[in-house]
């Protein structure tokens, strides 16, 4: 819904939401002032107090006591028939936390079909606030973003929170609103007073409106350090290098590579490589000294581009085509059947890249050529040659033609024009070797040692740069026609399937490719394998722990992989009797096996081989994924490490393979320790040295709406969680390093995908 009117906006309101048309809101019941036109039924809660009481604010709400019970609810019900809210956009409730602290209520809208929409809130502490719950599934996604603008926010002088709905409902018939807490320790109190609807997008539109400036910050937040003027870029840029060349002082003695001097002594062998002493794994730099890796992944000036088509009226200083700022729109395609994408909009068409132009702000100088330009003889008396060229072309009459952007003055037929000297300006974008150094500056004074995944390839190779070289890591990305099985979740797909012959033929090209510039590069310390695929769903029942096996056995003989199941099968159990004993169904012959949705049995204690032959069929198809890379890193690089597959969601099976043929087990925690990741004490098992490829802590006190995969409460509290993370990672003996994620805070309003 919101996606429709902001759609609409843009074809009819050109001058801005200014004129947009108020919503019209309807009172359907008072609990101040009740009036027999709706049923109020409790269960498990209930009203204290005949009479409402006042607010600190002068508000006069009525008080609801919700019981310490499984859920306590209050149900609204019409008192004949049912409502018919079709004409309607959205269900409205005022609403207050009478607690000091805020509270997660849950509102469920049903129709007489059946059809439920939900909604979960948080209720902040405080004062009185208008709920709007979109009569239609209504989120941040709709809007091409993960988290929206913080709520509550005063809209026309109240205080509004609007509500993400999931679900769907016949809003021509709605039979009933509950209003519910779910497991109360206590007793809580929740204040209440109009319950209605309003027609029309206004509110939703404005919600979303205007949000971010031209800088690419939030609009409404207020916080140190924000950006004003294209000056205070330039000064504060300033302001960090001196503190930038203070820090490098402070930097402990180090080999070129980055390994301490004051550490244990390794055998240099004039790569990256991995060693074990005294019970505790290290890297070793090719000069043969130890080498804890603090690396930054997505290191780009690239990387932060946000879709603005059909969503202009988010921003409110997007360039026009003239501007040279214009030179930071493009094109992106983002529209992808992956689990990360699901239910987004606005993930394709035209883009910004708010960080690309604020470098250009701070670092941009325009190139200025003297060029042959027609003049008006009659300027001569007034202005000297040297003085138009002092003056920007752009001072030229406007009622000229246009040519190659710049504009002409009209003709003069009884004057001849002459032609003099004169200078034209031209943009430049970022200067990259300036903003390169800039980087490693920044990376080796805040005490990092590693370019991680995904980054800015000159980076990589500062051979042009007078700055010292950083070592870095590359991920293998292997793109091809190979069939893919889905386990349920797929955040960034399927998963290769390796029995597959064109996955073969696709790693090889991929780790060829990635190899060509780096085989004998000392500097590289080694290669991931792919990224957060996807080796399990997300849970611990048996369908989400077995769900590779589980989601091969349901697809067709087509698929390389399901035929090798099928074989492992016949091998051990030889025909369908033995398969139907052991997995306790009747299975009338083994071709009803090889149809598409067969639905296998889930392991049981009953049946332990359904789980013996689910976790045998996932060991030989992960070691068949890793050895495949494995063996063409060998051939194509063989001096460098293979740095494990950067798990998120991963199985023992998984893990068991990686570290049979990888160098390092590499996991993405999103912890606040890396030992409530994984249970450490069965990795020593594997004896293999681990990398914590990505981790972070976020928050949104600062302009962003998503404060990250693990969020913390302030901007002050990032940096202690950051130091105890590093504090227990150093505790693990077997971690030999972590990688931040990322660089840069993504973009307000999403990134590209």
């Amino acid at each position: 819904m919101i996606r429709r009117s902001l759609s609409a906006i843009l074809a009819t309101l050109c001058a801005g939401m200014a004129h947009a048309a108020p919503d019209v809101q309807q009172t359907l019941f008072n609990f101040v002032r009740p009036a027999d036109v709706v049923k109020v039924t409790t269960q498990d809660a209930g009203f204290p107090q005949a009479n409402a009481e006042q607010t600190a604010e002068g508000e006069v709400l009525r008080r609801v006591v919700f019981n310490p019970v499984a859920k306590p609810s209050l149900r609204l019900t019409p008192q004949t028939g049912v409502w018919d809210w079709s004409h309607d956009s959205a269900m409205t409730l005022r609403l207050q936390s009478a607690m000091d602290w805020a509270l997660t209520v849950y509102v469920q809208i049903e129709s007489r079909d059946g059809k439920v929409l939900t909604s979960r809130i948080d209720l902040p502490a405080g004062p009185a606030q208008t709920l709007v719950l979109p009569l239609k599934a209504s989120s941040p996604l709709t809007q091409g973003m993960r988290a929206g603008p913080p709520m509550p926010w005063v809209y026309e002088g109240q205080r509004v929170l609007l509500a993400s709905t999931q679900g769907d409902l016949n809003s021509a018939e709605v039979s009933s609103v509950t209003v519910s807490l779910s497991q109360p320790n206590v007793a809580q109190s929740v204040l209440i007073e109009k319950f209605g609807v309003q027609e029309g997008d206004a509110l939703l539109t404005a919600a979303y409106g205007n949000l971010v400036d031209g800088y690419g910050q939030f609009t409404r937040g207020k916080w140190p350090e924000k950006v004003t003027s294209d000056e205070q870029l330039k000064t504060l840029a300033g302001k960090e290098q001196q503190q930038l060349q203070s820090w490098l002082k402070d930097r402990p003695a180090h080999d070129k590579y980055g390994g301490l001097l004051n550490g244990p002594a390794f055998e240099a062998k004039g790569f990256f490589r991995t060693e074990k002493r005294d019970e505790r794994w290290y890297l070793v730099t090719p000069e043969g000294h130890p080498f804890y890796s603090l690396g930054v992944n997505a290191i780009s000036a690239d990387d932060s581009q946000t879709y603005v088509e059909g969503r202009e009226t988010m921003f409110t200083g997007l360039p026009g085509s003239d501007d040279p700022l214009a030179a930071f729109y493009g094109k992106g395609d983002d529209n992808r059947e992956t689990g990360a994408n699901r239910n987004r909009q606005f993930d394709q068409g035209r883009w910004f890249d708010f960080y690309g132009a604020n470098l250009q702000r701070t670092y941009g100088v325009p190139k200025c050529v003297e060029v042959s330009k027609p003049v008006d003889p009659a300027d001569d008396e007034d202005e000297t040659p040297a003085n138009t060229a002092a003056t920007p072309a752009a001072t030229t009459a406007s009622t000229g033609d246009s040519a190659n952007g710049q504009t002409l003055p009209a003709p003069q037929p009884e004057k001849p024009a002459t032609s003099a000297p004169a200078v034209e300006c031209k943009p430049v974008i970022v200067d990259r070797k300036r903003w390169v150094d800039h980087t490693l500056q920044r990376l080796q004074a805040w005490g990092f040692n590693t370019v991680g995944n995904w980054s800015e390839p000159a980076l990589q190779n500062l051979e042009s740069s007078k700055k010292e070289r950083v070592p870095y890591t590359l991920p293998l990305s292997i793109v091809g026609d190979y069939v893919s099985i889905s386990t349920g979740l797929d955040w960034w797909g399927g998963m290769p399937d390796p029995f597959d012959p064109r996955f073969a033929m696709a790693t090889e090209r991929a780790v060829a490719i990635a190899a060509r510039d780096h085989r004998d590069d000392p500097y590289l310390i080694g290669y991931f394998a792919d990224n957060e695929l996807a080796w399990a769903a997300p849970g611990n029942a048996p369908k989400d722990r077995y769900a590779l096996a589980y989601g091969t056995l349901k697809l067709t003989t087509d698929v390389p992989a399901k035929r090798a199941f099928l074989k492992q099968l016949r091998d051990k159990y030889r025909n369908e009797e033995g398969l139907s004993k052991a997995w306790g169904i009747h299975l009338a012959a083994w071709e009803l096996m090889e149809d598409p949705g067969f639905e296998p049995p889930l392991p049981s204690a009953e049946h332990p081989e359904i789980e013996n032959d689910f976790r045998y069929f996932q060991r030989v198809f992960a070691e068949t994924y890793f050895k495949t890379i494995s063996d063409a890193l060998k051939w194509h690089a063989p001096n460098h490490l293979l740095l494990g597959g950067r798990f998120g969601v991963t199985s023992p099976e998984a893990v068991e393979a990686c570290a049979k043929f990888c160098d390092v087990l590499s996991f993405n925690f999103y912890t606040l320790k890396p030992q409530d990741g994984v249970d450490f004490a069965k990795l020593h098992v594997l004896d293999k040295p681990v990398l914590v490829s990505e981790f972070h802590f976020g928050s949104r006190d600062r302009g962003p709406f998503w404060g990250g995969v693990l969020e913390v409460p302030r901007e002050e509290d990032r940096g202690p969680a950051y130091a105890n993370f590093l504090k227990s990672a150093l505790a693990e003996p077997s971690i030999v390093g972590v990688h931040w994620f990322q660089y840069l805070d993504q973009p307000v309003t999403g990134r590209l995908l």
